[in-house]
């Protein structure tokens, strides 16, 4: 898996095509991107401290569904991996920036 928590990334397909945020969680092929496929979930009351209702979440969307940003051209662009001093880094594809 070339993304981590806390890259930028933009949705390149789906509802929210073209939008971008941070990856806040990451399991298995999915993330969870924050703003990004926002679903409705119905909550009970739990106890005295939560409400119940329907609350706004984002839900987990596929990592073939988003693109990481470069930090130079602010383009979505595909992770090359290189050697530097004897250690494996992420770098952008287009402008060979490192994205660790």
């Amino acid at each position: 898996m070339n993304l981590k928590v806390g890259d930028k990334v933009r949705v390149i397909c789906g509802k929210d095509k073209g939008k971008e945020g941070k990856i806040v969680t990451k399991k298995g092929d999915k993330v969870i991107v924050e703003g990004i496929n926002m679903v409705k979930k119905h909550v009970k009351p739990n106890g005295q401290d939560q409400a119940g209702g329907i609350i706004d979440k984002e839900n987990f969307i596929h990592v073939s569904n988003v693109m990481i940003i470069d930090p130079k051209t602010k383009k979505p662009t595909r992770i090359a991996h290189e050697e530097v001093e004897g250690k494996k880094v992420r770098v952008s594809s287009k402008s060979r920036n490192k994205l660790d």
